[in-house]
């Protein structure tokens, strides 16, 4: 007969961008876990050998972004980023939401969880151990080369104004891909001319 898990604590804090769901639990391998992520539900399964299934289910305070959100195995416990659709400072990790409420559209491409914790949620909680280690896994794993440049582009349309992203928009398509300005009032007026790097020319693909 399988043993039951014991009890899993969980915990969890926020950035500007993401909610992180903490659950302490030690010796975790990615074949033991199941993490389902919607809208404005979490639910992870947790099925180590010759140990009974424990599913955790969290009904979430607000929506997330199901398809930008990501989970991270450590030797200790198992980190959830859900990204959030909307700014907000959560009070908590689940409730329901207020009767007025009204669900967003998100136009922005997705952001980055790339920010240590700004405040913490909860108490009881060393979080200047917590973001240290976080700030030393993300500098392992930041990408290099185009992949970083990709990011650090999507980084900043995410947080950019309404003139930020007008004119990304604006000379990334009138260069052909060559040219990306944030100041919208150097290139508002004019269209954005074609500048390939150096010692590089610019042709068009024949129809």
């Amino acid at each position: 007969m399988a043993k039951a898990l014991d009890a899993i604590k969980t915990d969890f804090y926020q950035t500007d961008e993401a909610v992180i769901v903490t659950l302490l639990v030690k010796n975790v391998k990615e074949e033991y876990l199941t993490v389902d992520v919607q809208d404005r539900k979490l639910t992870v399964n947790l099925k180590f050998p010759d140990v009974e299934e424990k599913v955790l289910q969290f009904n979430l305070l607000r929506a997330i972004i199901p398809e930008s959100s990501t989970y991270k195995i450590m030797s200790t416990k198992v980190e959830i980023k859900l990204q959030k659709l909307e700014g907000y400072r959560w009070e908590k990790l689940e409730g329901a939401l207020p009767e007025n409420y009204a669900k967003p559209i998100s136009s922005a491409p997705p952001l980055l969880f790339d920010k240590p914790p700004s405040y913490p949620t909860s108490k009881g909680t060393d979080w200047s151990a917590i973001e240290k280690e976080i700030i030393e896994e993300e500098l392992k794993e930041k990408p290099q080369g185009e992949d970083g440049l990709n990011q650090l582009f999507q980084k900043i349309y995410g947080e950019g104004n309404d003139e930020v992203k007008k004119a990304m928009n604006k000379s990334f398509m009138e260069s052909g891909g060559t040219v990306l300005s944030t100041n919208w009032k150097e290139i508002s007026e004019k269209k954005v001319e074609i500048k390939p790097p150096d010692g590089m020319e610019y042709k068009k693909w024949d129809s």
